[in-house]
């Protein structure tokens, strides 16, 4: 039985259909940012550190790829992917059709308009073990804490891996100022597209 992540993020759920729907249509410069919501001040001792001696599994879909991930994380299964989640920490990959790869200016809009309070960091083409792949850094709001009713501050990479016409979002996300560097840097790599009858993808 699948199990349920309390805190899993909101963007990543909504996002993949309705930016594979974008791609090929016309760039979507200068879109206005619709942040109605201010970003939460950034904690003083952020939590969210994945330990150096964390012990990482292979998790394999049948949507068509593999990705190591953090060992003990709860885990969420859905029809266009999965997700990962300990606490405020979160890996989600979605997958969906798409006729080409994503623009820079619309997958950037994509994620303002769908986000919380998302703040564009850096936004560069990037290559992985598994090949090319556009890359966002990013800050957002968290969903609130059901008990306290605040969000948390949350800076997320998010990797935009396109081939043969299937599109998938790698989102890493945890506490702004928490130190996973290195471990994120290990998951994106280990991210490999696999051989899928159900999605025909070689």
């Amino acid at each position: 039985m699948p199990h349920r992540v309390k805190q899993y993020p909101r963007i990543a759920a909504m996002a993949i259909v309705a930016l594979a729907t974008l791609i090929g249509s016309a760039p979507m410069v200068g879109t206005p940012a619709m942040a109605t919501e201010r970003p939460a001040a950034p904690e003083k001792n952020p939590p969210g550190d994945i330990p150096d001696n964390q012990v990482f599994v292979t998790y394999t879909s049948p949507l068509g790829f593999s990705l190591k991930v953090p060992e003990g994380w709860a885990r969420t299964e859905r029809p266009d992917g999965a997700g990962f989640a300990d606490k405020y920490n979160a890996v989600s990959v979605t997958v969906a059709s798409a006729s080409a790869a994503p623009t820079a200016e619309n997958a950037a809009a994509h994620l303002v308009k769908v986000g919380r309070a998302v703040k564009i960091e850096a936004i560069r083409n990037v290559v992985l073990r598994s090949g090319p792949a556009l890359l966002i850094v990013y800050s957002s709001n968290s969903e609130p804490n059901p008990v306290t009713n605040k969000p948390l501050r949350l800076e997320s990479h998010r990797y935009l891996i396109y081939r043969g016409g299937k599109l998938a979002i790698l989102d890493l996300s945890a506490p702004l100022g928490a130190d996973n560097a290195d471990q994120w840097k290990f998951m994106s790599n280990s991210f490999q597209w696999r051989r899928s009858a159900a999605v025909g993808i070689l």
